[in-house]
């Protein structure tokens, strides 16, 4: 079985649900605490190995690719002043994985970003994350992820129990539970709505994927919006192989609305070792 190591993480999109912000700084740059969202996915990836990611991109996020690279005038400048924990910080940033960088072309909808890196990704399995959503908790989702796969040796999604609200907003599987944290996906329902949910295990956080996906993708035909969605794909390689979920161990954060990302900023927040003892007292004062 080949080892997972690369990942896919399109950030072209313009992140309406953030303007103004998102205007001249791109969604997934936006810090939670004192990180931007992306860095969170990023060492969730490195954490369980991933040696390769895979950025595709637009015109207008070149500082998704300037804060993974080495900034010589910041370092140098952080040298001088003695600052060698920030300094060590921001070096490593640059040096965790191997950074990969590719222009979205083809039609719109996140099938597309995942079939331009085709060619980098071969015929091995890989993975793909959004660049706003992510877990927290002691072991990595990605790792927990990669487990079920060489446990099963097929395609896994990354999923979470949810409430009715979630019922509306993710993909709901039907499954079948194999262990404590997989299930056997027999279908997957998009934004049913609790009265209709086949079970509350939303799909969030990732895919990994092998790649029989690409020529699935290559023929698919636009879908909702005119536009490509791997959801489609997805559905058409789950009539031709086992695909399963990984319920994660952890929290998730969707930090690709408004309010999931003011609430990670608060709870990653009340958890920094370096904050959260005056922010909590900060927030008992709230009223």
């Amino acid at each position: 079985m080949n080892k997972i190591r690369k990942a896919i993480i399109p950030v072209a999109g313009f992140g309406t649900r953030f303007l103004p912000a998102s205007k001249a700084q791109p969604k997934e740059m936006l810090p939670i605490v004192d990180k931007p969202t992306i860095q969170y996915i990023v060492e969730g990836c490195v954490k369980a190995g991933i040696k390769d990611i895979i950025f595709v991109t637009s015109s207008n996020k070149r500082a998704v690719e300037d804060h993974f690279d080495h900034s010589t005038e910041l370092e140098n400048w952080l040298k001088k002043q003695g600052k060698t924990k920030q300094l060590n910080e921001i070096k490593n940033i640059a040096s965790m994985a191997n950074f990969i960088y590719l222009r979205q072309k083809g039609p719109m909808g996140n099938g597309t970003p995942v079939l331009n890196a085709e060619k980098l990704i071969g015929n091995e399995p890989f993975m793909v994350f959004w660049g706003d959503e992510f877990y927290t908790g002691k072991v990595s989702w990605v790792k927990q992820m990669i487990e079920v796969y060489e446990k099963y040796g097929d395609p896994v999604l990354a999923t979470v129990r949810t409430d009715k609200e979630g019922q509306k907003r993710y993909g709901i599987i039907d499954g079948i539970k194999l262990d404590n944290n997989a299930y056997e996906i027999k279908k997957i329902i998009e934004k049913p709505g609790s009265e209709k949910a086949p079970s509350n295990i939303a799909c969030v956080g990732g895919y990994l994927l092998t790649p029989d996906i690409f020529p699935i993708l290559k023929n698919l035909k636009p879908g909702t919006g005119g536009e490509v969605w791997l959801a489609d794909a997805l559905h058409k390689l789950s009539k031709k192989r086992a695909m399963y979920a990984c319920l994660i161990e952890g929290k998730l954060y969707d930090a690709g609305t408004l309010l999931g990302w003011l609430k990670a900023n608060v709870d990653l927040a009340l958890e920094h070792p370096n904050l959260k003892k005056e922010f909590k007292k900060y927030i008992k004062k709230i009223k």
